[in-house]
């Protein structure tokens, strides 16, 4: 793995880290732990895309929930811009939360 990479890696957890604080406001558990992000992708220029959905297409939060990733993703040292891209395929289930959000929400 090469500096680059490596930088690129505690960058990821970074971010991991700051999207652990948002939640879904209906469901006491953070939207990374729900299973929300599909993907963090960092560019070479620092910009970091976050693929993303919510738990329905009407939830409450679609309109304010993207643009509060995109601030605190944006937040994060070393990311230059952030883009979120809000996705509702593959539609989100249940499986898609960690043992910790399914433990924690009694599906365990």
């Amino acid at each position: 793995m090469n500096q680059e990479q490596i930088h690129d890696e505690q960058l990821k957890g970074a971010i991991v880290d700051v999207l652990k604080t948002v939640f879904d406001p209906e469901i006491p558990v953070n939207i990374y732990d729900l299973g929300l992000i599909y993907e963090i992708n960092i560019f070479p220029s620092k910009d970091v895309e976050v693929v993303m959905t919510l738990t329905s297409p009407n939830c409450p939060v679609a309109g304010t929930l993207p643009g509060d990733v995109e601030q605190k993703v944006k937040s994060v040292s070393g990311v230059k811009d952030a883009i979120i891209e809000l996705v509702f395929e593959p539609p989100w289930n249940q499986e898609m939360m960690s043992e910790e959000a399914k433990l924690e929400l009694g599906f365990l």
